[in-house]
């Protein structure tokens, strides 16, 4: 006998405030926040809090694929021991299997010098260590010395690798190579879907309006897409900036700001948003998520072509190790980075370690990812995850950040789970932060979650005053435990517009106080403050999934 709609939310919400009952003997009694109630009835509309349910590789899959064992690096060449650069053979190894039609790459157990970096390139190709305990890389060098010197487009003497690239780096051969020709010839690219101009693309067809949380738009033109073709939902701005207001939840606040002058984060727009279109009957297209804004005539919404992405792609099981050397002042890394995902689309990072580095693990152009079972580690990193450049739909979860094991050089940063640049309905769940914050760096990021996390709150945040707000609408803190008592972006019910801080300990400021971007009634949510061990569900994300 089927169940109701009105029955399976019951029955998840049931599921959801259920979990975890033991350490509610401990806690105190369990308490469901209005929120949740709300959220249930309308969980692709509600106002306050983003339907997150989707996020992560093939929206959010509890399994990773387990392809058989094509090649083993040694048999191209690599030897642990540390004493031959194994960086050849592995890529050697990648390619191959790659051209093959995809597998599983294997690296045995033990410690492999890399004098370069490690590119997976190929779709539907997993390089798999023996356990991020068992297998090691240890790079030698950084993408300074291995590319060249990256600047910044928006200018100064910044340097591109405090954000970008990493010594192991998913992303497509074609748009890989785009990007280091751009580097090496000091024209500073943009780094997204659509090429270092952003002017790869063609229309696929026009899209009718249509509202947030809708799974179905209607299009103009069919005869270009089939189920399974991944696309890019296309919203340009208007002169008005109707479409910025839109992602801070619109109203008198938004209306009455001068978007103007913030020059960085107008370039961000258009709001490119990859998805994978699940059915297309006559001129009515589903997609596999809802869709994360309105469709209205005046942001000339389309779907286009992108560059080639990598898909099915996947890091497992190994450990990257930097040589140790001393943190750079602030925004002059060298690029001793981890691993990243560039213009990848259901990809996965799964066990992996990432030791002494400048950046850990970012997400640049990255969508419908998951991040599982990482760990940043070592002398303390500048950004141990960043989150950027139009990154939608990723899932980072059961992952730590360890206490820096050596003091922080004078003049350098300490950020913690970064999100900027329109990137939105991202999540971050079931995190140990023992350093680190929860940090915005402008851009407008909206509709992202931070969920069941422990944080020694004891980074700062960063962001340039022409990147615009700190947040736009629908950012979630739910279950946020926060062990030095500093606010630091956590309490965000007097900064960020329609969103929501449920279930969080006690926090007061500290010297960087953040005022908000926008006068006026932010319509923003505050639940259960001081109660984090009492709020259910614990974790947001799992109890959307259950829905």
């Amino acid at each position: 006998m089927g169940m109701t709609r009105r029955a399976l939310l019951g029955s998840a919400v049931a599921v959801a405030a259920g979990a975890g009952t033991s350490a509610a003997a401990d806690a105190g009694s369990a308490e469901i926040p209005l929120l949740w109630r709300e959220f249930s009835r309308t969980p692709f509309t509600h106002p306050q809090i983003p339907y997150i349910g989707r996020a992560g590789f093939r929206g959010g899959a509890a399994h990773f694929p387990r392809r058989p064992a094509v090649a083993d690096v040694r048999d191209f060449g690599a030897m642990a021991g540390g004493t031959t650069d194994s960086a050849p053979a592995i890529n050697r190894a990648i390619a191959a299997v790659g051209r093959a039609g995809g597998g599983t790459v294997t690296v045995p157990p033990g410690t492999f010098r890399i004098d370069d970096i490690i590119r997976v390139n190929r779709s539907n190709v997993t390089l798999k260590g023996a356990g991020s305990g068992r297998t090691t890389l240890y790079a030698t060098k950084n993408l300074t010395e291995l590319i060249g010197v990256y600047g910044s487009r928006y200018g100064g003497d910044k340097s591109g690798w405090s954000w970008a690239g990493g010594l192991i780096w998913l992303a497509p051969e074609v748009r890989w190579n785009s990007l280091v020709a751009a580097i090496r010839a000091k024209a500073w690219p943009f780094e997204g879907w659509t090429g270092n101009g952003r002017d790869e693309w063609r229309t696929l067809t026009k899209v009718a309006p249509a509202r947030q949380g809708s799974w179905t738009v209607t299009v103009s033109d069919p005869s270009r897409l089939r189920p399974g073709t991944l696309v890019l939902l296309r919203l340009a701005d208007d002169p008005d900036h109707t479409l910025l207001e839109h992602m801070c939840g619109g109203g008198p606040g938004p209306e009455t700001y001068v978007w103007d002058d913030k020059t960085k984060l107008t370039s961000y727009v258009p709001y490119e948003w990859p998805v994978r279109i699940a059915r297309v009957r006559g001129r009515q297209v589903t997609l596999e998520r809802p869709l994360p804004l309105d469709v209205r005539p005046e942001w000339d919404p389309r779907l286009t072509t992108h560059v080639p992405e990598l898909t099915g792609s996947g890091v497992e099981g190994l450990t990257l190790e930097a040589v140790e050397t001393p943190q750079q002042p602030h925004l002059l890394d060298k690029g001793h980075n981890g691993v990243v995902l560039q213009c990848a689309y259901d990809c996965w990072v799964d066990d992996v370690t990432v030791r002494h580095v400048d950046n850990g693990f970012g997400l640049v152009a990255a969508s419908a990812c998951t991040l599982r079972r990482t760990r940043v580690t070592g002398r303390g990193a500048h950004h141990p995850y960043f989150c950027r450049e139009g990154s939608h739909d990723n899932l980072v979860e059961d992952f730590t950040i360890d206490e820096r094991t050596s003091p922080a050089p004078s003049g350098t940063q300490l950020h913690g789970i970064n999100v900027e640049g329109l990137s939105s309905y991202n999540v971050w769940s079931r995190g140990d932060m023992q350093a680190g914050t929860f940090d915005s760096h402008r851009g407008l990021p909206f509709a992202n979650v931070r969920t069941d996390i422990t944080l020694n709150n004891n980074g700062r945040h960063g962001g340039d005053a022409s990147a615009g707000p700190l947040f736009g609408a629908r950012f979630t803190h739910w279950n946020i435990r926060v062990t030095n008592a500093r606010a630091g972006l956590v309490r965000i019910d007097g900064l960020a517009p329609y969103s929501a801080t449920v279930g969080i300990d006690e926090v007061r400021e500290f010297e960087q106080i953040d005022v908000p971007d926008f006068a006026g009634d932010l319509h923003t949510r505050l639940e259960l403050y001081g109660s984090p061990h009492a709020v259910r569900p614990r974790n947001l994300h799992a109890a959307q999934r259950a829905l």
